[in-house]
Parts: C-alpha cells; structure tokens; sequence
C-alpha cells in the first residue's frame, strides 16, 4: 500500500479501478485478500478515489486522517480488521460519503461531531468496536440516513430523540451497549434494543406500517402488548424474548398476531405472558420459528394444545418451542402433519399427558425432540428410531413404560439421549452400540434389568456421563468399561 503513490501501472492491478478517460484510479476493493499491514496515508493522494473497500483483512494501526482528502470519495468500507485509534474527524471533508463502514475493528474513542455534517450519508456501520460516550444529538442531522449500526459498543445514557428525525431510517441495532431510560416512543423501525429499556412498549409502533423487523428483546418492558399487528402487513421477524411482557395484568400473547400473515419469525420466550394460546397460526403459513418457551402459557386443561393442529398449515416450519409453561392435555396426534421441515420440536417442562403419538415418524429431519418432564406414559414408540437426524433425544420424568426400543440403535448421529425417572423395563438394547456419537446416556431411575450391553460400552464417543443407577441391572461391569477412557461421570450405583 505505502507504495501506491510511486507506481504508474496501477490499472492493471487486481482490485483497483481507473477512469476510462484519465486513468486515475476510482476504485479501490481488495476486500478479503488475505492482506495486513498499515493503511498507508499516501491513500489520500488518490484524489479520484469513489470507493474504497478492505474488508475481511488484517490490517492494523490506525485510520489515516488523510482520506479526508479524498472529497470525491463515497463508499469507504473498513469492516472485520484490526483497525484501532478513534474515527478520523477528517471524515467531515467527504460530503460525498454514502456509506461509512467501519464495523468488527478495534476503533476506540467517542463518535466524532464531524460526521454529523455528512448530510449525504445513508449508511452507518460503527458496530462490534469499543466506542464510548453517548450517542450525539448530531446524528439526527443525518437526514439521508436509512442504516445505524451501533452494536457491541460500550455507549450509554439515553438514546437522543433527535434519532426521530430521521425519516429514511429503516434499520436501526442499538444491542449490546449500556443505554438506558425509557424506551424511545417515536422509533417505528427498528431491528435490534436490546439494553435496559423499562417501561410498556408503545402502542405507536402499530403505525409502523412499513416495519418488516421488531427485536425488543433482552429489556425490562413489562405489561400488556397493546401493538395492533394488523397493522403490520409487512412484518416478517418479531423478537420480545427475555422480558417481563405480561407481568402484573395476566396477559395474554395478542389476537392480533394472527393478522400479522407475513410473519416468519416469532419469539415470544422468556416473559410472563399467561392463559391460552389463541393465534390463528393457520394464517401464518409463511411461519418457520415459534418459541413461546418460559412462559406462563396454558391453563393445565384438555385444549391447551389446540394450536398445535393449526400449525400444520406452516408448511415450512422448522422450530417449535414451547417448554416450561403451563401446558396441560394430551400431546395431539396432529404433530404427526407438521411441516417435514421441523428440526426442533420441544416441549418439555409442562403438564402434558397421553401418549407419544407414532406419527411422530413423520418428522423425518428432526434433530432435537425434548418431551421431558410431563406426564407421557405408555410406551418409546418404535417410530421414533427412523428419525435418523436426531442429535437430542429427552424422555426424562414421565411416566414411559415398556422396553427402549431397540430402533433407538439406528439414530447413528445421537449425541444425548436422556431417559432417566420413567418406568421403563427390560434389557438395554445392544444396538445402542451403533450410536458412536452419544456423548451422554442416561437410563437411570427405571427397572431395567440384565447386563450392560459390550457394544454401549464401546462407544468411545461417551464423554459426558453414563448414567444407569438405580435399575435392577446385574453382572459384573464388563471389562469394555476400560474403553470409556473420555468419560466424566459414570454412575451405576443402587444396581
């Protein structure tokens, strides 16, 4: 780089772009070439320069203030490097600047009141640096604005409400900084405020007729969700997980929901929203995430698992979480027609009866199944060993008789498999033994009986626990123990 300014054939050059008419160089993009060193200053002697970009490298020591010089420049693009010292105040003289990005760098420092004059700027990108300070007033001058990107800083006070001026911002990601106060009431377009917002989410972003992503997670709002969301025809991601919502009024997840149709991405996890389930998720077939886990859903009554038959209408739905809630009845034989797609399916923490329905089969992608602490009986239906993406498999606390199923042996890419606290019997099948992924087996608190099964305890994989106490098993321990040379807990006590 410190060379630039001595070469003559640098059109020629991978990654730098002349003028057809004066061959000067107007581009600059050696992004993701594998190159450090220092940012020469001499870059402020390309005076042509529009656009530079060397991102995904390894540069190091500081933004020369010289690019300053560069008043035709539009594009300066800066992220994933070693980058340090503050943000150049020289910026200012770039009235031409549309995009600055200068994210995932070492850049330290408050942000400079020069940039507030870059009138023409559309993108900021000062996220996943170590910035301080506030964030100024003057960033609400920065009418052209549709993108700030201030995450991962360590910025704090109040965000300013001059931010409200900004009439083209579209995506705003204030997370992971150290603001705090009320939540802003005049922000409709938001992507990501996780800080330490208190109060109610205002009803006034049921106006955001053109928000298409909502994450509010990780705050402290509380109380009722009074959004209109059929008013957000354009929503597709809503993210309110690890908040207080509900709190304090018995509230329940809004009707409204169900008018939201383009919604795909739905996360309501970790608040206290309380009562029945009442989407119309049969309206939202473009659904592929719904986590509504710890809560304080269900009334522990025989319908509290109607929802779940309008979810086969998702036909891409992928995730479905609704563990540590109040969910009572049986486990409905419609999981038998959700979507192919399904990779998780927990359900875990609740109060579900009946039976596990055979139809499960029918999940043939699945990677997690976590039905844990229920109240399931009857027995491990063998359809559940032809699901051959399994990686998580949870049984434990309910009440499953009969044998394990020897078709468990088939789920080659196992790598827990929790059945401990039922009432299961019999032997433990040998074909466990082709599960040479299992990093954790827990069998224990049931009536199993015979020896441990040579081939499980070849599985050399197991590394986290074996745990089988307190069954009726009998035998010596077989030597094959010995194999298990990874293993942190082993327990086969009360035997």
């Amino acid at each position: 780089m410190e060379q630039f300014h001595k070469l003559v054939r640098l059109c020629l050059w991978t990654g730098v772009t002349c003028g057809h008419r004066h061959q000067r160089v107007t581009e600059l993009d050696l992004s993701n070439q594998r190159i450090g060193g220092i940012l020469s200053p001499y870059v402020g002697n390309l005076s042509f320069l529009r656009y530079i970009n060397l991102s995904d490298n390894s540069f190091h020591g500081e933004i020369p203030q010289e690019i300053g010089n560069l008043l035709r420049l539009e594009k300066l693009a800066l992220p994933n490097n070693s980058f340090s010292g503050t943000i150049p105040t020289n910026l200012s003289r770039c009235s031409n600047l549309i995009q600055l990005r200068v994210s995932k760098n070492k850049l330290e420092g408050q942000i400079p009141e020069e940039i507030g004059s870059l009138l023409n700027l559309q993108t900021l990108a000062i996220d996943f640096n170590y910035l301080t300070g506030q964030l100024p007033d003057f960033v609400g001058n920065l009418s052209a604005l549709g993108m700030l990107l201030i995450r991962w800083n360590s910025l704090g006070g109040q965000i300013p409400t001059t931010l409200g001026l900004l009439r083209n911002l579209v995506y705003l990601n204030v997370a992971e900084n150290q603001f705090s106060g009320m939540f802003p009431r005049w922000i409709c377009n938001i992507s990501s405020l996780e800080n330490n917002f208190v109060g109610s989410i205002p009803d006034s972003l049921s106006n955001a007729s053109n928000l298409e992503r909502l994450d509010l997670s990780g705050n402290q709002f509380k109380g009722k969700v009074s959004i209109d969301f059929s008013s957000l025809k354009n929503l597709w991601w809503l993210n309110l997980e690890q908040n207080n919502l509900g709190m304090g009024t018995a509230s329940s997840i809004p009707d409204s929901l169900s008018n939201a149709s383009n919604l795909e991405r739905l996360d309501l996890s970790g608040n206290q929203f309380k009562g029945k389930v009442s989407i119309d998720f049969s309206s939202l077939k473009n659904l592929w995430w719904l986590n509504l886990e710890q809560n304080n859903l269900g009334m522990g009554t025989a319908n509290d698992l109607d929802f779940v038959t309008l979810l086969t209408n998702c036909s891409s739905l992928k995730a479905l979480s609704l563990c540590d809630n109040q969910f009572g009845g049986e486990l409905p034989h419609s999981i038998a027609n959700l979507s192919s797609t399904m990779i998780q399916f927990r359900i875990g923490g609740n109060q579900i009866s009946g039976t596990i329905p055979s139809g499960i089969r029918n999940l043939v992608n699945l990677i997690a199944l976590t039905i844990e602490v229920n109240q399931l009986h009857g027995i491990i239906p063998d359809g559940v060993g032809e699901l051959q993406h399994l990686q998580q498999l949870y049984m434990f606390r309910n009440f499953l008789q009969g044998s394990i199923p020897p078709s468990l042996g088939n789920l080659t890419k196992l790598a827990d498999l929790a059945l401990s606290f039922n009432n299961l019997q019999g032997n433990i099948p040998s074909s466990l033994g082709n599960c040479q992924n299992l990093k954790g087996f827990d069998a224990s608190h049931n009536k199993l009986t015979g020896a441990i099964p040579q081939q499980v305890l070849s599985i050399t994989t197991l590394s986290v626990y074996l745990a089988l106490a307190h069954n009726l098993l009998n035998d010596s321990l077989p030597l094959q123990v010995g194999n298990l040379k990874n293993l942190v807990m082993l327990d086969i006590s009360s035997n």
